[in-house]
């Protein structure tokens, strides 16, 4: 069970639950594949931060269906590339929405791995990425973009320290390998593995 409430945790014009709610039952109602990514996983995953946005990986064969969900529900789409789309409403309280297109294999096996977990007193399941994943994709876009990298790395120890030995490490090496990064796994597994 999530340990915090949406309200509690983020202090932001966003109305998350209305947000979370609205979108997660349209996801299951229209069998859109998708994971939960950004900074509400992280909280999902028990290590919570504030955010002020929803992130989520959605598989590409549901890109129209997310485009109809969300201009349903009055988003506009000011961003659009292979690899994501964003979304904006002009009432901050439904805020902004990315996906990231998962149709690259690495993606779509994220998407296979994915976990339904209760949220809003059980009344709703969300799917996220295991950690490992969340993890590689801050790692990408550490890659993407240097400047975020001193956000990406906090969560990325978060994420480490709440998990630490029970990681696929292999799996993490695998992705900072991917982004000519594989050198800082070392220092990282022998401050988070504890069963080395």
């Amino acid at each position: 069970m999530v340990a915090f409430s949406v309200e509690e945790r983020y202090d932001s014009p966003v109305d998350f639950s209305q947000v979370l709610k609205t979108l997660l039952t349209e996801f299951d109602r229209r069998q859109i594949r998708y994971a939960a990514i950004g900074g509400f996983a992280m909280g999902v995953l028990g290590a919570p931060r504030g955010t002020f946005d929803v992130d989520f990986l959605v598989h590409r064969d549901h890109l129209t269906s997310v485009h109809e969900l969300m201009t349903s529900l009055g988003y506009q789409r000011f961003a659009y590339t292979e690899n994501a789309s964003h979304y904006l409403h002009q009432d901050k309280a439904w805020g902004a929405v990315d996906y990231l297109h998962a149709f690259r294999p690495i993606a779509l096996g994220m998407l296979e791995r994915t976990r339904a977990y209760p949220v809003f007193e059980g009344t709703l399941q969300i799917r996220v990425a295991q950690p490992e994943d969340v993890i590689g994709l801050k790692v990408q876009a550490m890659a993407n973009n240097p400047l975020r990298r001193a956000k990406d790395q906090f969560d990325i120890e978060a994420l480490m320290e709440r998990y630490g030995s029970s990681l696929d490490w292999k799996r993490l090496q695998g992705y900072y390998d991917l982004f000519e990064m594989g050198r800082e796994v070392r220092p990282l597994r022998k401050r988070f593995d504890h069963a080395q």
